[in-house]
């Protein structure tokens, strides 16, 4: 009972500790193994997990092949069992690009792809042949399989590694487009040996796992996600992507401070430090321990230009405005001729929540003249002038471009339809905020200003009615203002 509370509470390590008492005086009872072993494998007690998973035999879960895949990766001799007991189950599909790992590390050719699944057996060909220095064969296969998603990004790291492992640089940038933070950080390292990985089966299966729960990382932690990044870490330690998709699952689940611990295992040199520095700061205040976000943000913000943006970004997330301007004031000075227009409206944002419109608006200006083609700039810049009561024409203007540069934004049709409310137009002003409250059913702001728009074409029921649904989305000082509206209209 004790466990089963603790493991309710996300006190992931306390429960297992309960459990491998429970489990230590009744090993044959299969209810109480089967929930060791998911407890041990949540809170990383894999001893734990093993002796369970061995107590239930037979009976044991299919995803404890996975783990135990995770340890037969790290030698190789043992590995050809695991991977047939994989093929032998629910998990097939992970068999064949294990197998192609297994042949690299055993010095064969790879094994015939007939039955591979499709996608993971072309991926991995493409990566293996990356691994024995077939580059040229292995890039241009990689590159007809790669999208633009998560997992594309994640093969793309891994290739890189491979090639930065074998001295190959060029290569290696070559496959690292863009701008995502590890991208970014691998490509500054493309000549540092020890950034790369080499190429075996631990990490080759470690990669496959990984690169599964993150397909699985947007929905409720299953046992599954659980026992692959488990398997990826226990197959390679050093796999700081499966640590971060292992936070991400403990925290959805409630094991806050075991998901910040995870992150805090992610070495500062790690091309993934970022994430984990941002994820932790992410992690607490989604749990509502704002003191402990900010004292994480705080203690990262002499670190670099990032770091000081999180800890701005969070003081506008917890509404303490005034505090995260002087940081985007200083993060400007810094950047010089560099800073951008977002940089731009981050301070103008910041400024005009605080209350300072006379120095919002030259920053919101700016923003504008640097990104004049970005909606989001236009709208914020637009909206405010609005709602100041300042430039209506020009403000209009400035809406009704956002609106054709990015029509299915719900806040910048919000925008243009409150700006033709402001000046009178209801008629026009409506259709374009109903399609705005349609598109975003949980945006306050979107429901009140329907109700308003409502109330002012004589649509009395349905105003109070958004005027409601708007109410039951904020905080207690703004529900005031709401139920005033609902008892006696504008």
């Amino acid at each position: 009972m004790r466990a089963r509370a603790a493991d309710a509470d996300g006190r992931t390590v306390a429960a297992a500790q309960d459990y491998a008492r429970a489990f230590a005086a009744d090993a044959g009872n299969p209810v109480v193994a089967i929930r060791t072993y998911r407890e041990a494998v949540r809170a990383g007690d894999i001893a734990l997990a093993d002796r369970a998973a061995t107590a239930l035999g037979a009976k044991a879960p299919p995803d404890a092949a996975l783990l135990a895949m995770g340890e037969a990766a790290r030698t190789p001799a043992t590995a050809a069992p695991a991977i047939d007991r994989l093929a032998a189950g629910q998990f097939a599909l992970f068999a064949a690009p294990l197998r192609m790992w297994l042949a690299l590390d055993e010095g064969r050719q790879q094994p015939s792809a007939d039955s591979i699944a499709r996608r993971l057996g072309e991926e991995t060909r493409a990566l293996v042949r990356i691994a024995r220095g077939d580059t040229d064969r292995g890039v241009a296969a990689l590159r007809v399989v790669l999208g633009n998603d998560q997992a594309a990004q994640d093969n793309r790291l891994f290739a890189a590694r491979l090639l930065i492992a074998q001295d190959k640089a060029d290569d290696a940038r070559a496959l690292l487009i863009g701008d995502a933070p590890a991208i970014v950080a691998l490509r500054a390292r493309a000549d540092d040996r020890s950034a790369g990985v080499a190429p075996s089966l631990a990490a080759g299966t470690a990669h496959l796992f990984a690169r599964i729960a993150s397909d699985l990382a947007l929905g409720a932690p299953t046992p599954v996600t659980y026992a692959l990044l488990r398997g990826a870490l226990r197959a390679d330690p050093g796999n700081d992507r499966a640590r971060l998709l292992l936070a991400g699952a403990l925290a959805r689940d409630g094991a806050v401070d075991q998901a910040v611990a995870t992150l805090a295992a992610v070495p500062a040199d790690s091309i993934h430090a970022g994430a984990a520095t941002t994820g932790r700061v992410q992690i607490l205040a989604a749990a509502g321990r704002d003191q402990d976000a900010l004292a994480a943000a705080r203690a990262d913000a002499a670190q670099d230009p990032a770091d000081r943006r999180r800890l701005a970004d969070l003081y506008l997330r917890l509404d303490r405005p005034g505090e995260a301007a002087p940081i985007y004031r200083r993060l400007i000075a810094d950047a010089g001729d560099a800073a951008d227009w977002a940089d731009w409206l981050q301070l103008g944002a910041a400024l005009d929540l605080a209350g300072d419109w006379k120095a919002a608006r030259p920053a919101l200006e700016r923003a504008v003249a640097l990104g004049p083609e970005q909606p989001l700039a236009l709208n914020h810049l637009g909206y405010s002038l609005i709602e100041h009561g300042e430039r209506a024409t020009e403000a209009q203007a400035m809406l009704e471009k956002a609106a054709r540069l990015q029509p299915d934004d719900a806040a910048i049709t919000d925008s243009l339809g409150w700006s033709l409310y402001r000046r009178g137009d209801v008629a026009r002003a409506l259709p374009l905020i109903e399609r705005a409250a349609a598109a975003d059913p949980v945006n306050a702001e979107i429901a009140e200003h329907l109700g308003d728009v409502y109330w002012s074409a004589g649509r009395r029921f349905e105003a109070r009615y958004a005027w409601t649904a708007a109410r039951q989305l904020v905080e207690a000082d703004d529900a005031s203002r709401l139920t005033a509206k609902i008892a006696n209209g504008l």
